[in-house]
């Protein structure tokens, strides 16, 4: 009897399809995001058509080839200096889970198919937080712990809350220099890696990730909320007060009394609202005391003849002096219009009438004058 299966091994070989890789790439991605599958093959295969399908990997099944280039949300390269070709997916969604296949395409014998496992989670993390106090201007360490075997691998930390994006915006990675603000040390007792952030402002206020790298699979990541407060007011000093006549002096060990200006505005302005009341209280108060005082004045007057008479000639004394000069004035026009009249009438006596004026003006200047103390006797 006929041996069949070197036979049928043989016909195989030259009519099957394909020649499947025992390996499976396992890659992830994130929802919305893209994700680049590497597939790589052997030497003398660069200017072979490499492709990237779905399933079974059947002629429908086949999402994009080298001699395509771009198609839809695919796309692929092929770096045939490395040996190596990429199969981007991009705007993932929960339906893009599955079974793919890395090919490259042989003539007259079997295409290399090598299997990927495609898995999609959401861009969130995490469901645990810790959260970090710092004041404005200090400083503040984040503390991120690990795993041990992860050891020898990338650390990193992140602004936000998005994995995908993390170590692409890392603000320090294990691998790079501390800057200005931002310092990185890791601690491989403790398992614990620990990022400092100095001269902190409000703006520094938000979510953080603690990233992990790993080359084949999701980084692990851990998240901190950052809460940065304002520094408080500046504050006025202020020294004990003294009474009036007193000197005090603080003795070395007495400290300044510190008072905010939001104190001093809580004191001043119900202070200030009682005393404009009193104020305007003793000014009435001064002014009805004064009318009331001048209307007894008034009265103390008019019931003292003697008061009144006094107070007569003390005005007619002080109508004098302001009108001396005006009587003055008077007595020299008198004296002038007599002269011209005696001219006028002939008379021969100038000296008389000149007597008799001045003895006339005297006398009324006389009974103008206050009384002498004699004289009231």
């Amino acid at each position: 009897m006929w041996n069949l299966q070197p036979f049928l091994i043989v016909l195989c070989s030259v009519f099957c399809c394909v020649t499947r890789s025992a390996a499976v790439l396992h890659v992830f991605g994130y929802e919305s995001r893209n994700v680049i599958i590497t597939c790589s093959y052997g030497r003398g295969y660069e200017d072979y058509e490499k492709y990237l399908c779905k399933n079974d990997c059947s002629y429908d099944d086949v999402l994009i080839k080298t001699s395509q280039r771009e198609e839809k949300k695919y796309s692929i390269n092929d770096y045939k200096t490395r040996s190596f070709f990429t199969a981007t997916i991009s705007d993932l969604c929960f339906n893009d889970t599955g079974k793919y296949w890395c090919g490259v395409t042989r003539n007259f014998i079997p295409d290399i198919l090598t299997e990927v496992k495609l898995e999609v989670t959401k861009d969130v993390c995490c469901e645990k937080v810790s959260e970090i106090q710092g004041s404005e201007e200090g400083s503040v360490s984040i503390s991120c712990l690990y795993e041990s075997k992860y050891e020898k691998k990338l650390k990193y930390i992140c602004r936000g809350k998005q994995p995908s994006t993390c170590l692409q915006q890392a603000l320090i990675t294990s691998d790079n220099k501390p800057n200005k603000r931002f310092t990185i040390s890791d601690d491989k007792m403790s398992k614990t890696f620990t990022v400092t952030i100095s001269k902190l402002t409000l703006k520094d206020s938000g979510p953080y990730l603690c990233g992990v790298h790993r080359d084949e699979e999701l980084d692990v990541f851990s998240a901190v909320e950052l809460e940065v407060k304002a520094s408080p007011q500046p504050s006025t000093t202020v020294w004990p007060i003294t009474t009036a006549g007193q000197v005090t002096s603080a003795s070395p060990t007495q400290e300044p009394v510190k008072v905010s200006t939001s104190l001093y505005a809580i004191l001043f302005v119900p202070a200030l609202v009682l005393l404009i009341p009193i104020f305007t209280l003793v000014k009435v108060c001064k002014h009805r005391c004064y009318k009331e005082k001048e209307t007894k004045v008034a009265t103390e007057r008019a019931c003292s003849p003697t008061e009144a008479v006094n107070s007569q000639e003390a005005s007619t004394v002080a109508d004098i002096y302001v009108n001396g000069d005006h009587l003055k004035m008077l007595s020299k026009q008198k004296t002038s219009k007599e002269h011209s009249a005696d001219y006028r009438f002939g008379a021969e006596d100038e000296g008389e009438p000149e007597y008799e004026n001045f003895t006339a003006e005297a006398e009324d200047i006389y009974c103008n004058m206050p009384p002498s103390k004699t004289h009231r006797k």
